[in-house]
């Protein structure tokens, strides 16, 4: 696979100008993006980044964290706190993120989305706010395993950690976890599946292909 170095400044600008252009597939208003890599990865980190090179560019942008609607405990931890099936397949509620953000940007929907739902660590609801996304204004979701899901976004950009890196990067405690992205990659091919791909596994010099 080819890639072309670039900085994480330009990156984000490149995405921003070609988000900029964009209008959703399904006929609505609001163009989605998911930002996909584990989260040694840091895949927020970038879309972050392009939201704020979309406010520059006077596109308005919504930056939502998967993590934000993760299962209760009961429900997420019932195989244990360790269990990487679990945490492959059954950590993220995905009924919950099609209805409080991906449903209300449909074709005549309310534009009325859901920040986060569920706290992790406090495992209560965070009676968060519904926000407003204006007509136009793009998604950016961000989080790991998104595209496994079939989420309806518009681009997909995968941020590339090598197995080596992967490790290296993730916390000794989340060690755990690491078969769930070796598991990711060979059921899902995230690198050749996304429309954008950036390997960032020294995070002081990305490379892309976009």
């Amino acid at each position: 696979m080819r890639l072309e170095a670039i900085t994480w400044e330009r990156l984000a600008g490149l995405l921003a100008d070609r988000v900029a252009g964009l209008e959703a597939a399904d006929g609505g208003a609001w163009p989605r993006v998911g930002f996909d890599g584990a989260p040694a990865a840091r895949p927020g980190d970038l879309a972050e980044r392009v939201g704020e090179a979309l406010r520059v560019r006077g596109r308005p942008s919504l930056v939502v964290g998967a993590d934000g609607f993760l299962r209760p405990a009961s429900l997420r931890l019932e195989h244990g706190r360790r269990d990487a099936e679990s945490y492959y397949g059954g950590w993220l509620d995905t009924g919950a993120l099609w209805r409080e953000v991906f449903g209300p940007l449909d074709p005549g929907g309310s534009g009325r989305v859901l920040l986060d739902l569920w706290d992790p660590a406090t495992d209560r609801a965070t009676r968060s706010p519904y926000v407003r996304l204006p007509l136009g204004g793009v998604l950016l979701l961000h989080g790991p395993l998104l595209l496994r899901h079939w989420f309806p976004f518009d681009l997909t950009v995968h941020v590339l950690l090598s197995p080596a890196a992967l490790r290296r990067r993730t916390p000794e405690p989340d060690h755990w976890t690491l078969p769930a992205f070796e598991r990711y990659e060979t059921e899902t091919d995230p690198a050749g599946t996304a429309d954008v791909l950036v390997r960032a596994d020294d995070p002081r010099h990305p490379a892309w292909r976009g």
